[in-house]
């Protein structure tokens, strides 16, 4: 199950054979979680460093007239927090989509390892600089895209970020959200996440069958949606 975030972090720094041990070593503590419960809640103080090992999670924000902000996802191999540090409050709550295994890992034992690992360390960072990355991009798209760019640059993010990790078949990849679930992350009503659906479709750029997205042409997906993957390419090794 470790699998992917050692995948994940390749990308990231040339990591050794004993470097990988160490970060599959660092996922031995797992807890298990079914679709649509929280992981932590807002208001929480966390105790651990969150890995998504297997399972899609998000972050997200519930106000208090009970609409929900989806503020990033979590793909298997992803971290849910910075390695350095944890907050003292979680000012967020992480909620599952999916089932989800997560591992459980102490900032101590993390920071010990990448002080006497500096490629894991390096790696971390990497993931760090490219969170930070797709937060930048997310104010982009909720700030200045349409509803159809939203959508599709959304499709071609998850076609990168599930390459990565070798979940993505040719051109196409499972994604398990419901239209509610991508509403709630883009900003858009259901009803304008169907029509943009159906317009990309419409446009030949990509079908969806069940959970199954197929983008059919990916550079056409990308110059609609004003999708430039600069942003998730800056960091990785050479």
């Amino acid at each position: 199950m470790s699998d992917f975030f050692v995948q994940k972090l390749r990308h990231g720094a040339s990591l050794s054979e004993d470097d990988e041990r160490a970060l599959r070593a660092l996922c031995m503590n797992v807890d298990k979680f079914d679709p649509q419960n929280d992981v932590t809640m807002e208001g929480d103080k966390p105790k651990s460093i969150k890995l998504v090992l297997e399972g899609w999670a998000c972050r997200y924000k519930l106000l208090e007239n009970g609409k929900r902000q989806i503020i990033s996802l979590f793909l298997p191999g992803d971290m849910c927090e910075p390695y350095m540090t944890l907050p003292q409050f979680m000012d967020h709550s992480l909620g599952t989509l999916t089932p989800v295994t997560v591992a459980r890992v102490s900032p101590e034992v993390i920071k010990a390892v990448a002080r006497e690992r500096p490629q894991i360390e390096k790696a971390l960072w990497w993931d760090l600089l490219l969170a930070m990355a797709m937060g930048r991009e997310s104010i982009v798209t909720l700030g200045r895209r349409s509803a159809s760019e939203r959508l599709g640059h959304l499709f071609c993010e998850l076609h990168v970020r599930l390459d990565k990790v070798g979940l993505v078949d040719g051109l196409g990849y499972e994604m398990p959200l419901t239209q509610s679930n991508l509403g709630d992350l883009l900003g858009m009503s259901t009803v304008h996440v169907n029509r943009s659906l159906q317009e990309l479709r419409a446009a030949g750029l990509v079908t969806m069958h069940g959970r199954r997205v197929t983008i059919l042409n990916l550079e056409g997906l990308r110059s609609t949606s004003l999708f430039d993957p600069t942003y998730l390419q800056s960091y990785t090794q050479a």
